[in-house]
């Protein structure tokens, strides 16, 4: 299959059903809700609507809450993740990606309930099973983080 039957096949927006067929992360730890942009073996556009219902507000922090800089990494892993089982399309052999490293992590500004996480994520290279990722997370088209993360694939 080619990518672009890959493309010919993905309708979007992928709301939060198609996601939970891409993966295996669920509530309370599955940060993507929406994918609305993809191109094949490139980039992705992803977005996390952050309510104030969030778990992670109860400890972090009750009375001004932010979104821990550590799950905007993860909301841009799991980004990741959908791009590459979306690249490959019915070839996606449903193996699991694991976080390996994460290098020039910056966190510019905060996240908080209400906001629309954009997670822009792209792919920078592949070697064997693992694959290098550059994500930008953004509120409002305002920088919120970046970071180059790498993702080992195994099978499950």
């Amino acid at each position: 299959m080619t990518q672009d039957d890959t493309r010919a096949e993905i309708t979007l927006p992928i709301h939060i059903d198609g996601i939970q067929g891409l993966l295996p992360h669920r509530y309370p730890f599955l940060l993507v809700d929406r994918v609305v942009e993809f191109e094949p073996g490139k980039r992705v556009l992803c977005y996390k609507n952050v309510s104030a219902n969030e778990q992670f507000f109860q400890g972090h922090f009750p009375s001004q809450p932010v979104m821990p800089g550590v799950l905007v990494v993860e909301a841009l892993a799991q980004a990741g993740g959908i791009l590459s089982h979306l690249t490959r399309g019915k070839n996606h052999n449903g193996n699991l990606s694991y976080l390996v490293k994460v290098d020039a992590a910056k966190f510019s500004r905060m996240v908080v309930p209400g906001d629309r996480l954009e997670l822009e994520v792209s792919i920078k290279r592949e070697i064997r099973n693992m694959t290098m990722y550059s994500g930008i997370a953004r509120v409002d088209g305002e920088q919120a983080a970046c970071a180059e993360i790498l993702c080992a694939e195994v099978p499950r």
